[in-house]
């Protein structure tokens, strides 16, 4: 059964991961956790890319003990740190052969300003330049591995607002929401121009939205809205249920062709028109890699 809005159902599939390792970014909590259960008990090697290790080490053993899977490893990855991020990439390159899957899931939603330790706003920070650096440090032994995915965990928050492209880091005004969703923009317009990059390679690339899920990611809200998420549960996810569009992108056969596309529901969905503009896509691929000193062709 396919998942659909709301609703009880786990997207199922006999699709099996044997000798295939798989990279999550937070998958000591919420849906990252659910989405490194379900490739784990696919018989995926699993490595939890988590800033608490604690935390990680406790989720490593429910998912080992759930699954019988003890392929399951945990290392320490801060993507609000560059030099985190660095030294998370030498280990996984060093150290695994392959890695067939990347999903980039961990992100921070609608917190106080603050930056990262390099001095971005923390949401743009942790939700895409972490990302997008860790990617592209990652990519070669991607391509080595192919046929390989890569998701990035979006949101349907990426509609509300456009790129400020003259105030990226919001240091000269910031809004909660808006910050939030120019950084869920930017996964998506990323996802496609990565995907229109890797053309050819065995590479696919998909973003999508899991869905409104009841998890930590709320945390950062005053507590009038977390009693409204509890009140209205019924029209939201459980983390269960919001990670099988991750899995779906992750897992699902034949979605080679739709290489760049966005989903929800377990199926392609539109995206906003801001996040189809490749011109402003190109630009804050631009901007990506000056902020991070990288060249990324």
């Amino acid at each position: 059964m396919k998942c659909r809005h709301v609703c009880c159902y786990r997207w199922s599939s006999e699709e099996r991961l044997d000798g295939k390792t798989a990279i999550i970014t937070g998958a000591n909590t919420g849906i990252g956790k659910e989405t490194a259960r379900d490739l784990a008990r696919r018989g995926a090697r699993i490595v939890m890319a988590c800033r608490d290790l604690e935390r990680a080490e406790e989720a490593r053993t429910d998912i080992m003990e759930d699954t019988g899977n003890e392929n399951v490893v945990v290392r320490k990855l801060d993507l609000s740190d560059t030099k985190s991020i660095r030294a998370f990439a030498e280990i996984i390159n060093n150290e695994e052969r392959q890695v067939n899957i990347l999903i980039n899931n961990a992100g921070v939603m609608m917190c106080p300003y603050s930056k990262t330790t390099d001095g971005f706003e923390m949401q743009l920070g942790v939700n895409h330049l972490g990302h997008f650096l860790l990617t592209y440090l990652l990519l070669d032994l991607i391509k080595r591995s192919a046929p390989a995915r890569i998701v990035v965990v979006a949101s349907v928050a990426h509609t509300w607002t456009g790129l400020r492209l003259d105030d990226i880091n919001s240091e000269r005004s910031y809004d909660t929401m808006k910050a939030y969703g120019q950084s869920k923009l930017a996964n998506v317009m990323f996802a496609r121009s990565l995907a229109q990059q890797l053309q050819g390679t065995g590479v696919s690339v998909f973003s999508l939205h899991p869905g409104v899920v009841q998890s930590d990611l709320w945390r950062h809200q005053h507590q009038c809205i977390q009693v409204a998420v509890k009140i209205f549960s019924i029209f939201t996810k459980t983390t269960l249920e919001g990670a099988q569009t991750t899995i779906y992108c992750a897992v699902e056969s034949g979605l080679e062709s739709q290489s760049g596309g966005y989903f929800s529901d377990c199926a392609p969905a539109r995206c906003s028109g801001a996040a189809s503009d490749d011109e402003a896509a190109q630009k804050l691929w631009e901007i990506s890699c000056n902020l991070l000193g990288i060249t990324w062709q």
